[in-house]
């Protein structure tokens, strides 16, 4: 691919995002716009370059958020995933939509993703079937989208007055 063809496939995604984020629940665009058709041959591959952007964001945060030493690796995964989201919400609600229309090279890749998860979360280790770790993965996730945003206290309650109260001395 040249860079030529990196730019060109860019500016189609972000055409699909820009249609898809000004007309909601509308699903993936594609049939309608020629300049994604000339570089995308199928709605599949298109939703599969979607799914990489998806990837590549995703993994971006998990990289960050598993690195503070404070937060365990479950809660550092939801909250990558919810940021993630919460930055990119027409991508995701593209993504969401296509499920039902995907073929197998997209549910390979949202498998991928969920084992990812899987992994990075703790839910399993290497080596595992991938099948039962994608279902971990799968698992996690549907947690993650159903339950609320809590703000949990890093510091234990006593310790927060303590150092309060040393600070007003």
């Amino acid at each position: 691919m040249s860079w030529t063809d990196f730019y060109q496939r860019r500016d189609a995604i972000d055409l699909v995002l820009a249609r898809a984020g000004r007309n909601p629940g509308a699903g993936l665009p594609f049939a309608d716009l020629p300049e994604v058709r000339d570089q995308f041959g199928s709605r599949e591959e298109l939703a599969l370059a979607l799914q990489y952007k998806w990837s590549q964001l995703l993994l971006g945060r998990l990289g960050v958020a598993l690195l503070d030493a404070e937060v365990d690796a479950l809660d550092a995964v939801a909250s990558a995933w919810r940021r993630t989201a919460a930055e990119a919400p027409v991508l995701r609600e593209v993504l969401d939509g296509y499920i039902t229309d995907a073929g197998p090279e997209f549910r390979a890749a949202l498998a991928a993703e969920q084992r990812m998860i899987a992994y990075a979360s703790g839910l399993a280790e290497l080596g595992e079937p991938a099948a039962e770790t994608a279902r971990a993965g799968s698992a996690f996730l549907a947690l993650i989208r159903d339950t609320p945003t809590q703000r949990r206290c890093r510091h234990n309650p006593f310790e927060s007055l303590i150092r309060k109260m040393a600070t007003s001395s």
